[in-house]
């Protein structure tokens, strides 16, 4: 019988990541984003009852930059999404591929008991997932 290999989003996600509280300014969001050379942001809950938020770079040039807003004037949670599609840390870098397709996703945290693991990104599908299943 052929079985097919199981990629995780475990596997191929960055656990690198940068969380921020809603109340920072866009202006702080993007300093620590330029440091980090990253291009997502997830917002920490406020309490056990509220979902996790994620900030991208498209929401600043879309909802900042073009709207001409002062980026040291505009909170984070004013223009991040919430709440955030999260992957499973378990779940076949397939089934990932085909939910970002859904959900027009370019990104995703992976959460685990309530924590953020990572972020999983077309990218990282591609290059560790697709990879690793064609060798």
């Amino acid at each position: 019988m052929n079985q097919k290999k199981i990629i995780k989003a475990r596997e191929v996600m960055h656990a690198d990541h940068l969380e921020m509280d809603g109340l920072a300014t866009v202006k702080e969001a993007l300093v620590a984003m330029k440091a980090a050379d990253a291009s997502v942001v997830i917002v920490k809950k406020r309490n056990e009852h509220d979902a996790w938020g994620i900030l991208l770079l498209p929401d600043i040039a879309k909802k900042v930059l073009a709207m001409d807003r002062a980026a040291e004037r505009v909170n984070v949670y004013e223009i991040m999404s919430k709440p955030v599609i999260s992957v499973d840390p378990n779940m076949d870098v397939r089934h990932c591929a085909r939910l970002f397709d859904s959900f027009g996703l370019s990104c995703a945290p992976v959460i685990e008991n309530d924590q953020v693991l990572g972020i999983v990104t077309y990218n990282e599908l591609v290059f560790n997932g697709l990879c690793e299943l064609i060798e």
